[in-house]
């Protein structure tokens, strides 16, 4: 498995050139949007692998994946992405595994976010 970076900075220079000179604030509203949401997605699968709900199990891996990607979270969109792709083929009776990688992801994406947005 390839290693991503927490964060890709290209990414992160992508959304700062959609609105050069505003000193951050459009990289720290995106930044805070994923956060408070991204632990709710959590949740959401956390709560779909204990129902054995597939679909919402399969749509919160994919919310998550999506997000990341934009934010460019890339370990944890890869984290995202094999779980999305494992619950579409198996189902989700070997979540419980990807649940706790992504939990680590996010915190790591978390802590990485925090000291690029900080003022």
């Amino acid at each position: 498995m390839p290693d991503f970076p927490v964060i890709d900075p290209q990414a992160i220079e992508n959304l700062r050139s959609l609105n050069p000179g505003d000193n951050d604030e459009f990289l720290r509203e995106i930044t805070n949007i994923f956060l408070e949401d991204t632990p709710l997605r959590i949740a959401e699968l956390e709560q779909s692998h204990a129902t054995g709900d597939v679909a919402k199990f399969t749509r919160a891996a994919h919310s998550i994946k999506g997000s990341s990607a934009n934010l460019g979270a890339m370990a944890l969109r890869s984290v995202a992405e094999r779980l999305e792709n494992q619950a579409r083929s198996d189902g989700v009776a070997s979540g419980a595994h990807f649940i706790a990688e992504i939990k680590m992801e996010f915190g790591r994406a978390q802590d990485e976010l925090a000291k690029l947005t900080a003022k």
